[in-house]
């Protein structure tokens, strides 16, 4: 017979930030560096949103630190309530 496993009950966040950043290796180069400090994020762009949408999925966010990776690299990063 089948076994199913258990799954836990997580607790997954979506926030949503307003960048600046605006050409698509610019995009690579900021989820490359998300990416590499928050591995089990799921990080995405729209760069076709007036706003530069930077989404973010995870579990236990830390966006303050999101924010500030992202404005040392040098671009415009607010989050949107």
């Amino acid at each position: 017979m089948y076994q199913f496993k258990e799954l836990k009950d997580t607790n997954m966040i979506v926030e949503i930030f307003k960048t600046n950043v605006q050409k698509e290796s610019d995009r690579d180069y900021v989820v490359a560096v998300i990416q590499n400090q928050f591995p089990d994020y799921k990080i995405n762009f729209d760069l076709e949103d007036c706003d530069k949408i930077l989404r973010i999925e995870g579990v236990d966010l830390q966006c303050d630190s999101v924010i500030d990776y992202v404005s040392r690299l040098g671009y415009v990063c607010v989050k949107i309530d």
